[in-house]
């Protein structure tokens, strides 16, 4: 069974946003409060001084709600492009942010920032940082539109993501691939022959794969891992497509199709042959791994 996890969202009034995020699935708790501020104990009447900003506690269950999802969510119900501002409501208390307590997270946030910079002209504003401290708010502006209805909201609460959100972020091939499942060409393909140092990643979500060291020429005509970064990152499933029983490998954090595991690896590393598409990963190289959010697996790349 998964952990429950958590995550800090701030996205102007904090009503709304704490409603919104309260009816969906896989969400378990909600609480408004102020966080990353200047001084201990705020309180809502001298936020506008304090440095605080309106903040969303979200605890939720990874198995049935992914960040990703989460983030998706969050970005459909803000404007990551004003700073200061959501809304009618003005004042640094406003702010757009997410704030982290895992610095497992970091990378998927980091992520949906690329992919999110694509859909506007003007540059991302929403503050990207460790929780430093969260105060809950006093206690009428908890659940504050279950206790008033028709209460103000900023928000559309109906609003969800874009379906197509995918396919606008993803090249043809990478949307085959990971949403129906096809295999890209052997031989053909944007990692075969990679031989830079670093780690593969989820290319929807951005969940560390596989690192280099573990990346092997097979001559299958597919990149070819001798394992997972971790075994929390894929998930198993039988494949009995095309007339054949095999095993698929999907990611985790989305659930996309990466490819398939074979049992005819290396007997030193275990004996597995990981056949992953190009086209369901992204590389980061060595050098940038810091500054991606992956720091923690430089000591895995060899």
């Amino acid at each position: 069974m998964s952990k429950e996890k958590e995550i800090f969202l701030a996205g102007g009034c904090f009503w709304g946003v704490e409603a919104y995020f309260a009816n969906i699935d896989g969400v378990i708790k909600t609480v408004v409060g102020y966080a990353n501020g200047n001084t201990t104990n705020p309180v809502y009447e001298n936020l506008k001084n304090t440095g605080h900003a309106e903040t969303v506690y979200v605890k939720y269950k990874p198995d049935q709600l992914s960040l990703f999802e989460i983030l998706k969510c969050y970005f459909a119900i803000i404007d990551p492009t004003i700073l200061n501002r959501q809304g009618p409501d003005v004042g640094t208390q406003y702010r757009t942010g997410i704030y982290y307590t895992d610095e497992e997270d970091l990378p998927v946030i980091l992520h949906m920032m690329d992919l999110q910079q694509k859909n506007y002209k003007k540059l991302i504003v929403t503050e990207i940082k460790p929780l430093e401290h969260f105060y809950p708010a006093e206690e009428y502006h908890q659940d504050y539109l279950k206790k008033n209805p028709g209460g103000y909201c900023h928000i559309d609460l109906s609003t969800r993501p874009d379906k197509d959100f995918l396919k606008d972020s993803l090249t043809d091939i990478q949307y085959a691939v990971t949403q129906h499942n096809d295999t890209e060409p052997p031989y053909q393909n944007e990692y075969l022959d990679n031989e830079q140092k670093g780690i593969y990643v989820d290319v929807i979500t951005g969940d560390a794969l596989f690192v280099s060291s573990d990346k092997y020429r097979s001559g299958c005509g597919w990149p070819a891992f001798t394992r997972p970064v971790n075994e929390d990152s894929v998930i198993e499933k039988m494949d009995s497509s095309h007339g054949m029983i095999r095993t698929e490998i999907r990611s985790k954090g989305s659930d996309a199709h990466l490819g398939h595991v074979f049992n005819d690896g290396p007997k030193e590393t275990g004996g597995l042959r990981y056949c992953i598409n190009s086209a369901a990963l992204r590389f980061i190289p060595l050098e940038q791994m810091e500054e991606k959010g992956y720091g923690r697996f430089i000591p895995l790349v060899k």
